[in-house]
């Protein structure tokens, strides 16, 4: 499955390995606050972790490190790194879904890398460290993330990246709504942002900072985000102004993942070529 480059479209399909998301906000507890992407509720839902097979084993050797940089509030936070040949100020973030920042994503990171040629990408760890290996441990870690550390990991990111970084982003599912989240943060150095059936915001207010055009990915069948909230978006992006392109498959939430039940070739193939190219032009 990981040969290659076969084509683009099959290749990019392997880091949708699982993904969540809803149109509710989640339930918060002392310590615990979950994300306002609005997914964490879903976490012991059992329809939803049955659509998430657990990760393959991936026999992956990559050519990027690990790198640590510092976050707004005073921790350390890391990413998958690898940096173009020639220096540059283009960056795309990846970030992951709720498994983590496993070998998948970091692979993933590296045919986009290959791909756009002449972008610096960082594959973001959004939780710390810690990486599942099955939907029970996955959505303990989705829900444990608080909003205002995925902020301080992204600030600090947009930070490394430097004042004049053209930044560009990239996620599914619980990623998908973060990388909405990461081009809204980066306002006027955001360039493209990319989301594949992640929660949106639901706001005009919290829109007015994206510079960002977006690229959003949904389904048509997809029982957490639904065609009525993927409309609902649009709508709402196009009254504020934004530069919004919304494509629409008719498969299942998760459509794109090669590995799970909920795998659709076709649909896949044609959101992934969009993606990547919507990504090289704006890159």
């Amino acid at each position: 499955m990981y040969r290659h480059l076969i084509t683009f479209a099959m290749a990019i399909g392997l880091i949708f390995t699982s993904c969540q998301n809803s149109g509710k906000s989640g339930e918060q507890s002392d310590g615990q606050a979950a994300d306002s992407s609005d997914m964490a509720q879903f976490a012991d839902d059992e329809n939803f972790k049955g659509a998430h097979e657990t990760p393959m084993e991936l026999n992956f050797e990559g050519i990027g490190q690990m790198i640590e940089f510092d976050t707004p509030d005073g921790q350390k936070g890391s990413a998958y790194a690898l940096m173009a040949e020639e220096p540059t100020n283009n960056y795309l973030f990846v970030i992951h879904e709720w498994w983590g920042l496993n070998d998948h994503i970091k692979a993933e990171a590296e045919r986009l890398f290959g791909y756009l040629g002449n972008t610096n990408v960082l594959a973001l760890d959004i939780y710390d460290g810690k990486v599942a290996d099955n939907p029970d441990k996955a959505g303990e870690l989705m829900q444990s993330v608080k909003e205002e550390r995925a902020r301080a990991i992204i600030q600090g990111a947009i930070n490394k990246a430097g004042a004049e970084a053209r930044i560009g982003t990239i996620g599914w599912c619980f990623g998908g709504g973060w990388s909405l989240k990461a081009s809204i943060m980066a306002g006027n150095q955001g360039v493209a942002c990319v989301m594949y059936y992640g929660m949106p915001v639901q706001n005009a207010k919290e829109l007015e900072p994206l510079k960002a055009p977006i690229l959003a990915i949904f389904a048509k069948q997809d029982e957490w985000i639904t065609p009525e909230v993927a409309k609902k978006f649009e709508d709402l992006a196009k009254a504020a102004g934004k530069q919004v392109e919304v494509h629409s498959y008719d498969a299942n939430h998760a459509f794109a993942n090669p590995s799970g039940d909920r795998y659709n070739e076709e649909a896949a193939q044609k959101a992934n070529q969009v993606a990547w190219s919507f990504l090289k032009e704006h890159l």
